[in-house]
């Protein structure tokens, strides 16, 4: 299958899979070639986010949404100090931003940080196409545009099994972080003025993203973000109320020591894991962890909160998933994604703990979620008390 973009004088580049399907299209950002797992957004806003979500380490982004870029790209709206996407797939490609908040357009943006993307392709075609066959390596290329020797090398792309990755996105030490949520008045409400008996949260970066930190500085917390091979003996020296487990990128039995820590941090300290700490917390239990299809990419999954029986829209990035039947009496189901029914939250029953597989976090939303970080603050009140 081949899709072609219109013929014009922009530069061309081709996105070649590792089953062998080819489209072509234009360039727009760097130039160059990278490859990565091929999974596609179904978010119609937040691409800067995207772009900066360390858990989208060694991944090729497509979105579903057909016009990127007109909105361009600013220092605030960033989840790291840099981007992380390895490629960006679009549709339609708008390099003059419209949004009074711009600072610069997304191509220059990507151009300064060498990200390559590739426009003008039928984002549709690849996105049933990845439905059917599943999430897999492809390679973006604006320089070798033979697709023969492109899907070969895609196919010879080692994938995301068995690679840590975390690694590569964890701090390189311990910091404070003292910002809370922004306020529609102003960019930001600035430091965090906080009493001395606020709970401390140290926070483990599996690759974390800065409005989870905000989002706790918002609920009442101290927070020390400490790098992802911190030991639970170093954690506990700290005399923290809560231990908050992050986001972060590819597979979770690949972090072995993250389980190890989180493990003995269990009945210690109340715990509550996003994501990849939601893995890594379900692992600690004894549960297993395997791959999706084609992963959870978008701002509008809907989640079952089996304990009340709401369902919550919720923002979600993640290729793996909890077992749930690995789950039988170490922990308690809390959320059930309602497309395909996979695992998205859980509790247990003794110990003070929690978790959930989407993004409660997220920015530029959706917000059905937010009340989690105050239920982590709640829950660090009761054992306390």
């Amino acid at each position: 299958m081949t899709a072609s973009s219109p013929s014009d004088s922009r530069r061309p580049a081709i996105l070649a899979l590792a089953d062998g399907t080819v489209f072509t299209g234009h360039a727009f950002g760097a130039d160059g070639e990278v490859g990565g797992e091929v999974v596609f957004n179904t978010a119609m806003t937040g691409y800067q986010e995207i772009l900066t979500d360390p858990s989208y380490k060694e991944q090729l982004v497509a979105m579903t949404y057909p016009e990127i870029g007109n909105v361009g790209v600013n220092r605030e709206d960033v989840e790291a100090g840099q981007p992380h996407v390895a490629g960006f797939i679009v549709k339609e490609y708008w390099d003059p931003p419209s949004n009074w908040r711009a600072e610069q357009s997304l191509g220059d943006y990507m151009r300064e940080h060498g990200i390559v993307g590739i426009g003008g392709i039928d984002t549709r075609a690849l996105v049933r196409h990845l439905r059917i066959h599943g999430a897999q390596e492809g390679i973006i290329s604006t320089t070798d545009l033979d697709p023969q020797r492109l899907v070969t090398r895609a196919k010879a792309r080692p994938g995301l099994l068995g690679r840590d990755l975390v690694r590569e996105v964890t701090c390189a030490a311990p910091y404070d972080w003292d910002e809370p949520l922004w306020r529609l008045e102003g960019p930001s409400i600035g430091q965090a003025h906080e009493p001395e008996d606020r709970p401390l949260v140290i926070a483990y970066d599996y690759g974390i993203k800065f409005n989870i930190l905000r989002n706790l500085v918002s609920a009442g917390c101290k927070v020390r973000v400490v790098p992802a091979t911190t030991t639970a003996a170093d954690v506990l020296k700290q005399k923290p109320d809560g231990v908050f487990l992050s986001n972060g990128p590819g597979d979770p039995d690949a972090v072995p020591y993250a389980r190890e820590h989180v493990a003995a941090l269990i009945g210690k300290v109340p715990i509550f894991g996003i994501c990849l700490g939601h893995q890594i917390l379900g692992l600690a239990l004894g549960g297993e962890t395997y791959k999706l299809k084609f992963g959870h990419h978008g701002a509008n999954h809907p989640v079952l909160d089996t304990t009340t029986g709401k369902v919550e829209i919720t923002s979600q990035n993640h290729g793996f998933a909890v077992d749930v039947d690995s789950l039988q009496g170490k922990a308690t189901l809390t959320h059930l994604n309602l497309n395909d029914r996979t695992v998205e939250g859980l509790t247990h029953t003794t110990e003070p703990l929690f978790s959930v597989q989407y993004h409660p976090e997220a920015s530029p939303g959706p917000h059905d979620s937010g009340y989690l970080f105050r239920r982590f603050v709640e829950l660090i009140e009761r054992t306390k008390g």
